[in-house]
């Protein structure tokens, strides 16, 4: 049976009552017509009938809409996908917080069995408010993952876009004018070789690390970023680099609804 803990440690069973620890995402922002309400879920499950001072631990600390089910649910299937270790790539993702905790600490006690003594398999599955302007709200959805005996965690971002006036998850290709993904992908290489001399690699750099296509952007308010994960475009050790694109960049490229207008 699963352990699930409370902020201040307390260990209680999955049979018994869970307590939801909810509150208001902090959002100072005067109320307006079409804002969500976005309340706060904290969890922590540690690996069941662990009696050692070090335990597998998974971590939710994620959102949900109270307002809008629909993307309450697309919220965490995203982020359960987010937080599949690469062994499940061509499986489903867990089917609730629970689901995952169990599977996860299935996987750990494999882990356990081959890695060095005193190794523990931890998961971090994470929502925040990222943006917040024009009726949109810019969801991070973060995961890590790291399961004992690996040299280190993956860490992966995801940004989930709601047009708050519709009540829906907007996809990336939504916020291209048709017929101008080309320009966009220009846009994107002009950015890449910023982030390149901003990180004063050389031009050995982009040949062992070319460039890939990428649709994970946040519309802010004064310019657009696309974040790529670790080993996509650099090595771990460059962590997850972030291009950006000005908003005038994108003038005749992305529809007007996402350039703050």
């Amino acid at each position: 049976m699963l352990r699930f803990t409370t902020p201040l440690g307390v260990g209680i069973t999955l049979a018994g009552v869970l307590l939801l620890s909810g509150c208001l995402a902090a959002d100072k922002s005067p109320s307006k017509p079409f804002s969500l309400a976005a309340l706060a879920i904290e969890k922590q499950y540690v690996a069941p009938d662990c009696q050692d001072e070090q335990c597998s631990t998974v971590t939710v600390s994620a959102l949900e809409f109270p307002q809008a089910p629909a993307l309450s649910e697309a919220l965490q299937t995203r982020l359960l996908t987010l937080g599949m270790s690469i062994s499940e790539e061509v499986g489903q993702p867990a089917q609730s917080w629970d689901g995952y905790a169990e599977r996860f600490f299935d996987m750990a006690e494999e882990d356990n069995r081959t890695a060095p003594g005193g190794m523990t398999s931890e998961a971090l599955l994470e929502a925040t408010s990222y943006a917040r302007h024009n009726d949109l709200f810019v969801v991070e959805l973060n995961s890590y993952v790291y399961h004992a005996g690996q040299a280190h965690g993956l860490p992966l971002t995801e940004f989930m876009v709601i047009d708050e006036r519709e009540r829906r998850v907007v996809e990336p290709d939504e916020m291209l004018i048709d017929g101008q993904e080309a320009a966009f992908d220009a846009l994107l290489v002009q950015a890449h070789q910023r982030w390149i001399g901003d990180m004063g690699f050389d031009a050995q750099f982009t040949v062992n690390w070319p460039l890939s296509q990428s649709r994970n952007i946040a519309p802010l308010e004064d310019h657009w970023e696309v974040t790529y994960n670790v080993y996509e475009i650099a090595p771990y050790a460059a962590g997850q680099p972030t291009l950006t694109i000005p908003l005038a960049a994108l003038e005749g490229v992305a529809k007007p609804r996402y350039l703050g207008r």
